[in-house]
C-alpha cells in the first residue's frame, strides 16, 4: 500500500507504469485474422492470337487484389461444356439448336414482308475501322463472334475480309435486332409490323444481297441469354466482337460472358473505348475486367482489345 502510494504520488513513475500497462495489455490482446489476398486470376493461355495489332498502343495493368467474398460479386457462374464444338459444326448446330433445322435464309423474304424491305440498307458505326483487318489477320479465325449487330455492317465488312483471306470462318451475329426505345426517329426508313420493328428482316436481306449467308449467321436472342446458351452448347469464337449495350452494366456483363466462351490463344475486342459512349461506361467496363484478371488493354482507333495470350 505503502508502494503504491508512493507510486500515484511520482508523476514520473505513474507515467511509466501506465505505459508498461498499455504494452502489456496490446501484446497479450488476440490478433483478428486477416485472409491472404487470392492470387492474381491467369489469363488463358494459348498460341496464335499474335501481340499486338498493327497500330495498338499498349496500357498495363495491374491486377486487382480483392478478397474472394468480392470477387464473388463479380463472377459468372454459368456452367459451360466440357467440350467445345468443333469449328466446322457450328454453323449446323446453331442452326439445330436454334432454328429447328432449317436455315433462316430459306424461303427468305416471306410474301407479307417483302415489299417493305428494301434491297440493301446496311448502317453502323465503327464498322470498318483497321481493327478488324489487323485482328483477323493475325488471328486467322474459324469461328467470330459478334454481340450487338444491328443492320449487320461491321459482320458483312469481316466476311468479306475472311473471303478475301480464303478463310472458311463462320461469323455468328447476336442481336434482339429490336434496337433501342426511339431509334427510329434516327432510322425512320424501317418499317414497323404490328409494333415489331423489321431490323431482324432488313439484316437478312442484307446479307442476302452480299452474298454472304453461308458465313453469317443470326442469333437473335439478348446479349445476355445468347452469350450462356453459347457457353451451355460449347460454342466457342476465336474472335470476338462486343458493340452492344454502351453503359457499364450492359457492357461489363457481355464482356464477362463473352471471355468464358473465347478459345485460348483467342481475342476480344469492342468499339466505343474513345467515343462519347465511353463516358456511359464502355471504358470503365474494360478498364476493370482487365485489372481484375491481370489483363493488358490494347488500344487500336476507337476499338479496345485484349489478347488472352497476353497479360499485363
Amino acid at each position: 500500500m505503502y508502494i503504491t502510494k508512493k507510486l500515484f504520488n511520482n508523476p514520473t513513475a505513474y507515467i511509466i507504469l501506465l505505459l508498461l500497462s498499455y504494452a502489456l495489455g496490446y501484446l497479450s490482446s488476440p490478433k483478428p485474422h486477416t485472409p491472404p489476398p487470392p492470387p492474381p486470376s491467369r489469363p488463358r493461355a494459348g498460341a496464335g492470337a499474335g501481340a499486338a495489332t498493327a497500330t495498338a498502343t499498349a496500357t498495363s495493368n495491374s491486377t486487382i487484389q480483392l478478397p474472394p467474398s468480392l470477387l464473388d460479386n463479380f463472377r459468372v457462374t454459368t456452367r459451360c461444356a466440357a467440350d467445345s464444338v468443333p469449328p466446322q459444326l457450328v454453323r449446323q448446330t446453331i442452326i439445330d439448336r436454334i432454328f429447328n433445322g432449317t436455315s433462316p435464309y430459306v424461303n427468305f423474304p416471306p410474301p407479307h414482308i417483302s415489299h417493305l424491305l428494301r434491297r440493301r440498307r446496311i448502317k453502323g458505326w465503327g464498322s470498318y475501322g483497321a481493327v478488324f483487318g489487323n485482328l483477323i489477320d493475325k488471328v486467322r479465325p474459324r469461328v467470330i463472334i459478334e454481340v450487338g449487330s444491328f443492320l449487320g455492317a461491321s459482320a458483312l465488312h469481316m466476311a468479306n475480309l475472311t473471303r478475301q483471306l480464303g478463310l472458311d470462318s463462320q461469323i455468328l451475329c447476336i442481336d434482339d435486332f429490336r434496337g433501342w426505345p426511339g431509334f427510329r426517329d434516327k432510322f425512320k426508313d424501317i418499317p414497323m409490323v404490328n409494333g415489331n420493328v423489321l431490323l431482324y428482316f432488313q439484316f437478312l436481306q442484307n446479307v442476302i444481297y452480299q452474298n454472304a449467308i453461308d458465313s453469317v449467321l443470326p442469333v437473335p436472342f439478348s446479349s445476355g441469354s445468347a452469350l450462356t446458351k453459347l457457353c451451355e452448347w460449347g460454342v466457342v469464337g476465336d474472335l470476338i466482337e462486343i458493340d452492344a449495350g454502351h453503359d457499364f452494366n450492359s457492357a461489363w456483363a457481355d464482356i464477362n460472358r463473352a471471355w468464358r466462351i473465347l478459345r485460348p490463344g483467342g481475342v476480344i475486342f469492342g468499339h466505343d473505348y474513345f467515343t462519347a459512349a465511353d463516358n456511359r461506361g464502355v471504358r470503365r467496363a474494360v478498364n476493370l475486367f482487365a485489372k481484375i484478371n491481370g489483363l493488358k488493354v490494347q488500344i487500336d482507333g476507337q476499338h479496345w482489345v485484349i489478347h488472352s495470350a497476353v497479360n499485363a
